[in-house]
């Protein structure tokens, strides 16, 4: 079984590896660059095989980041040592936060006490690096305003921290996925990461923009050339798929550094015998011919950017895993594209109240296609999303919620033709004769005939390579991470979990749907890393070290 791992240095120690060109070079580069980057100092070290215990370590990565969607993207172009600065001429229209700017106008905001700097903000996101981030960005954004950013970047090499990125798929994570027809909810500009302006890439392809607000494969497009024009592919790995992320431990008595890992037995035996170490990172990599690459990374730090579409929420209801049964746009829009249910009479059951499912509606809607529309709010709940949204910059999902409130059934009348809304209802099952049953809030309950239904009531990460599959760093132990319900629990300014120190979370994860704040979690852990290691240099000198690796 061939195995790649970070600790070899040698692009020579790939055991049982076929030397062609295209498989040998996978991880070449990759060892190469921290062999390079990590000093003369490293030693080459023989793979780990699968099934061996894991030996002392001579490279450690100081950070892995798990997700290549836009939070790993500018995690990386930060931990590449690009550091954001007042501009020059900026003068922020927050009076306020402007005199704290210019009290250090010669630190890079990475530098700046972040808590002092978000004091007394609002926007968007409960995490105030996130909205300190955006207002830097994008001034005057929730008022309508399209200010220029008050920050300008530079690429300072000696803040540079070595790091690799894991994805699945090429940068952009999710983005690629997406369903290509639909606008997006954000601008295009609230889209971009630091350094390249949507608009200006969108130019510079020739691609022309009929209004502010873009299809998901424009911006999936925009990610996966951000990475290449600002030089981050060395940074980056695709078609991996993590397996396991858990912590080594050492001996308190072993001098000699030695890390293994220890069973859970031994633990709960005498757990202050053992002090934690460093991540161990597996998983496998999937190469041209299809065969699938073990890997083994060692970390000091991980950050998880997975984002929160892997696992498409279901209603455990009875018949869910019929054939009929969707749980995802693209599913449902690959099934209108080929046909399957134009010149159906019997409608198409939507279940959700959210963009993705009103997404759905209007699909069904414009190709012809009868719709019943299950939600569970009644029209009137003030925290629909639509309500949320200017109706003169998003008409569509207002046209969506206007036939919720307009065109809904009541207890004695049948369907409308072409869509009909069930407020305050559910699924109590699917039949196999391709039939539903709902219930009303006051326990009613009407079975329909559907040609397809599609369930959009949300996603869930998936952290299987965590314990307990990440449950435990939520604010509530006992359930799944979610988004809004129950996100990561982190430290407001470095965004470390609470309770899993060198293990970061950023984006959806910790409640940052949109990506105009899911880039202060890059801020935020680029902040906490760079101080810690100020703080290992300056132990370093304290102590009369020369000039090898602190």
């Amino acid at each position: 079984m061939p195995v790649w791992c970070c600790r070899c240095s040698l692009p020579g120690h790939f055991r049982n590896y076929r030397d062609t060109e295209t498989e040998g070079e996978i991880f070449n580069s990759l060892v190469q660059y921290f062999g390079d980057n990590l000093g003369q100092k490293v030693k080459a070290m023989p793979l780990v095989e699968e099934t061996s215990l894991l030996e002392d370590s001579s490279v450690t990565l100081p950070m892995v980041v798990i997700g290549n969607g836009p939070s790993g993207i500018c995690l990386s172009y930060m931990l590449s040592g690009y550091r954001p600065y007042l501009s020059p001429e900026a003068i922020h229209p927050n009076a306020i936060l402007h005199s704290k700017l210019e009290e250090a106008r010669h630190l890079s905001i990475v530098d700046q006490d972040l808590e002092y700097l978000s004091e007394g903000l609002e926007g968007r996101s409960s995490n105030p690096v996130a909205v300190l981030f955006d207002t830097l960005l994008h001034p005057g954004a929730d008022f309508g305003h399209d200010d220029p950013s008050v920050l300008h970047w530079k690429l300072e090499q000696h803040h540079h921290i070595p790091h690799v990125v894991l994805g699945q798929g090429p940068p952009g994570g999710a983005w690629h996925n997406m369903e290509g027809s639909m606008l997006t909810i954000s601008f295009g500009n609230w889209m971009e990461l630091p350094g390249l302006k949507f608009k200006d890439w969108a130019s510079s392809k020739r691609r022309n923009l009929k209004g502010d607000r873009v299809v998901p494969e424009e911006v999936a497009r925009y990610y996966k050339h951000y990475v290449k024009v600002m030089g981050l592919q060395k940074n980056f790995r695709e078609n991996t798929h993590i397996t396991s992320v858990s912590r080594l431990f050492r001996d308190h008595d072993d001098d000699g550094g030695q890390e293994s890992g220890i069973s859970a037995q031994q633990l709960q035996i005498d757990k202050s015998k053992f002090i934690r170490r460093n991540w161990e990172v597996r998983g496998y990599q999937r190469v041209a011919d299809g065969s699938q690459v073990p890997f083994c990374l060692f970390a000091e730090n991980v950050a998880l950017a997975t984002g929160t579409l892997d696992s498409p929420a279901h209603l455990e209801v009875e018949g869910e895993d019929f054939p009929f049964v969707f749980h995802s746009m693209p599913e449902f829009g690959a099934a209108v594209s080929r046909g399957k249910l134009r010149g159906r009479v019997d409608p198409v059951l939507i279940v959700g109240s959210g963009l993705t499912a009103a997404d759905a509606v209007l699909c069904a809607y414009n190709n012809n296609i009868p719709v019943i529309h299950v939600f569970r709010r009644r029209v009137t709940d003030p925290s629909l999303i639509f309500k949320q949204l200017p109706k003169k910059l998003y008409p569509e999902y207002h046209q969506v919620y206007h036939m919720m409130c307009t065109q809904s059934c009541s207890a004695d009348s049948s369907p409308l033709p072409d869509y009909t809304s069930f407020p305050e209802h559910h699924v109590l099952s699917f039949k196999p004769d391709m039939k539903c049953i709902l219930q009303s809030v006051s326990g009613l309950k009407k079975m329909f005939k559907l040609s397809a239904a599609v369930v959009l009531i949300g996603s869930h990460p998936n952290l299987s390579f965590l314990k307990e599959q990440g449950c435990y760093l939520g604010h509530n132990s006992s359930q799944p991470i979610t988004c809004k319900g129950n996100p990561v629990e982190i430290d407001a300014y470095t965004y470390e979990c609470v309770k899993e120190a060198h293990l970061f979370a950023l984006g959806p994860l910790v409640g940052d749907n949109f990506v105009r704040f899911l880039k202060g979690g890059a801020l935020g852990v680029t902040h906490c890393l760079a101080a810690r290691q100020k703080k290992k240099q300056h132990l370093f000198v304290e102590r009369g070290g020369g000039d090898g690796i602190a």
